[in-house]
């Protein structure tokens, strides 16, 4: 698949998930919950070129669900070896740890999960089967839990899935509608934590190139609407996707891939899934 999604909790066994595992770079950043960046408008800027973008592939990053702390996988000059980055502020100033930690209370990473405890973080654990045997790159969960999450295939046709919680219990994953489950390389999907839209990428008839990000909100029967590209503004001719909202709801995160291999992430004012939603 030429879709890499490449997962920040890869080094998680090595680096023992301790918050005093890391050691800490004489990198620091601004106050601010965006490195002090002045904040895109409606179109689309480099996400911290001067902080975080280095030689290489930069993959993944991502915000923790408490806004303190940033994520990021660069495999410098070694690709299929990522080094796992973290930015946390502390003290009101953002700095740079060259090991892994995390925020909130649960992250996931394809089909394993951690806790934080009052003493840190727990063991890495399984979701178990049938997670454990699907090719998961990427898994996102809504506030009430639901689980969204692709399928690695060989074949490209990749299915988006999903899980919810009922009555306390989660149920086996079920495949998305075709109106999302539709094209080649369908892959990286991200579930809005108030579940009223999917982001994910995909090649489809009628895109601008290779894989084009498509987004389907939630109808009020409680099904999902027709795909909608996200046009020009943010496709290219190259594969696009990877597509995350900042956990304020504030800011849009993608990665253009348009000019491999250096997949450098931009960001852009979630405003403009709203000039999307139908009327």
């Amino acid at each position: 698949m030429k879709h890499i999604c490449i997962s920040i909790i890869l080094l998680l066994r090595v680096l023992t998930i301790s918050s005093k595992s890391y050691s800490q770079d004489t990198f620091s950043a601004p106050e601010g919950l965006y490195f002090g960046l002045k904040p895109p408008c409606m179109v689309a800027e480099p996400f911290a070129p001067d902080i975080i973008f280095q030689k290489g592939w930069e993959l993944g990053g991502v915000h923790a669900p408490d806004m303190k702390e940033f994520y990021l996988t660069s495999s410098l000059d070694v690709p299929f070896r990522p080094l796992v980055v973290s930015f946390r502020k502390e003290n009101h100033v953002w700095k740079k740890y060259n090991f892994y930690s995390t925020g909130g209370n649960i992250m996931y990473s394809k089909d394993k999960y951690i806790e934080r405890t009052d003493s840190g973080w727990s063991e890495i654990k399984s979701l178990g089967a049938p997670y454990e045997d699907i090719g998961i790159m990427r898994l996102t969960a809504s506030l009430k839990g639901t689980l969204v999450f692709d399928e690695r295939t060989k074949d490209g046709n990749g299915v988006l899935r999903y899980s919810r919680i009922i009555n306390g219990e989660r149920e086996a994953p079920k495949p998305l509608d075709k109106v999302i489950n539709t094209g080649k390389w369908t892959a990286h999907p991200f579930i809005a934590l108030d579940e009223s839209y999917i982001i994910w990428d995909s090649e489809r008839d009628g895109g601008y190139g290779d894989s084009d990000m498509y987004i389907s909100f939630r109808q009020r029967d409680g099904s999902w609407g027709a795909a909608i590209n996200f046009g020009d503004k943010i496709n290219t001719s190259g594969e696009d996707g990877g597509g995350y909202v900042t956990p304020d709801g504030k800011y849009l995160s993608y990665c253009p891939r348009c000019n491999p291999p250096d997949f450098d992430r931009m960001w852009v004012d979630a405003q403009i899934i709203e000039t999307l939603r139908p009327k």
